[in-house]
């Protein structure tokens, strides 16, 4: 299960007290004070790891406190500091707080490391305060407290290719046909509950990330069905292949429903409608001849206005042609 949200709290450790000690030595009449600082609270971080998938410890955990620093100790000994905590999250993950809504990182790197709660500075022992003038100290300090935050954590997928279409236009088929993912596939709405990534493997070791997103509806950008929340992982994604389904089991018209998509992603992001896209014509095995399925393209591709690519997913029509497209588009100077 993708869990791509979550608030949790942080606790980073209190910096341990400092000592009041005096010496006591029997062959030293009057003994000094020896009394040893506190150690330090131990801070908070994140950090982004490839061996993590989702969100998923954060939802069932909603308190992490790293621990507090060691009280110091006579004969001069400082206390030890608190261990750290280090909390990991997959790629791609914002760190918000919670409170203010400022954004504290985008670990939107792999082994990013982020400090987001600091540990309290452990306190001064009596030792710290001696001086000329003032030779028997009795005054330390206790450690301070460490930063407490309620956190927010969103997770968007990282991709090189997004797949985006209306619901039942073939993405999750698609994204099979491409890698070695094997999203589940049905003939109604919304068989995609949640993005899935698959691997797509090309020649000479070449490969790309692909991400499946939840097919989108008419008012998705708005909150309508599944789309609106998981529009912002197709932020991450370097070049959409808008799925195109030429005959909808539901009758609608493709190149209405192709108008749809791009409206919905102009209303939720305008840097998200100017990435590059590929148009895939879905389905297009049901065109017995080529000379058929080339005057369908030619149709489409003049209603749109733009070039298109047939495919498809079911028979791998086209296929290795979309991969390649893909590629070039990715890595323009290979």
């Amino acid at each position: 299960m993708l869990v791509d949200q979550a608030i949790i709290e942080v606790f980073a450790g209190k910096g341990g007290d400092g000592a009041l000690s005096f010496r006591r030595e029997a062959y030293v009449p009057k003994g000094g004070p020896d009394g040893g600082n506190g150690g330090r609270g131990g801070n908070v971080y994140f950090e982004a790891t490839p061996h993590v998938d989702t969100l998923l410890d954060m939802a069932g955990k909603h308190h992490w406190r790293a621990h507090s620093g060691q009280p110091g100790r006579g004969k001069s000994q400082f206390g030890k500091a608190g261990d750290d905590m280090t909390i990991r999250v997959p790629p791609g993950t914002l760190i918000y707080n919670d409170e203010t809504g400022d954004l504290i990182a985008d670990l939107d790197e792999i082994n990013k490391t982020v400090l987001a709660a600091k540990g309290g500075k452990g306190g001064y022992g009596n030792e710290h305060f001696k001086s000329a003038t003032n030779q028997t100290p009795r005054q330390f300090t206790c450690g301070e407290p460490g930063d407490e935050l309620r956190i927010r954590l969103e997770l968007k997928l990282i991709a090189d290719i997004g797949l985006v279409g209306k619901p039942n236009a073939g993405k999750s088929t698609l994204l099979s046909a491409l890698s070695a993912a094997h999203p589940k596939i049905a003939d109604y709405p919304f068989t995609t509950l949640e993005p899935q990534l698959g691997i797509a493997k090309l020649s000479n070791h070449r490969s790309m990330v692909v991400a499946d997103i939840p097919g989108l509806i008419e008012g998705a950008a708005a909150g309508a069905g599944l789309g609106h929340e998981f529009l912002r992982h197709i932020e991450r994604t370097r070049i959409l292949v808008h799925v195109m389904d030429i005959e909808p089991i539901d009758g609608t018209d493709p190149i209405e429903n192709y108008h749809i998509i791009r409206r919905e992603l102009e209303d939720y992001s305008s840097n998200l409608a100017e990435k590059p896209e590929i148009i895939a014509l879905n389905k297009m095995d049901l065109h017995q001849t080529s000379e058929d399925r080339q005057t369908a393209v030619e149709l489409i591709e003049a209603e749109l206005g733009k070039k298109t690519i047939p495919i498809s997913a079911v028979s791998k029509l086209g296929i290795q042609e979309l991969l390649d497209l893909c590629y070039d588009r990715l890595h323009p100077s290979d």
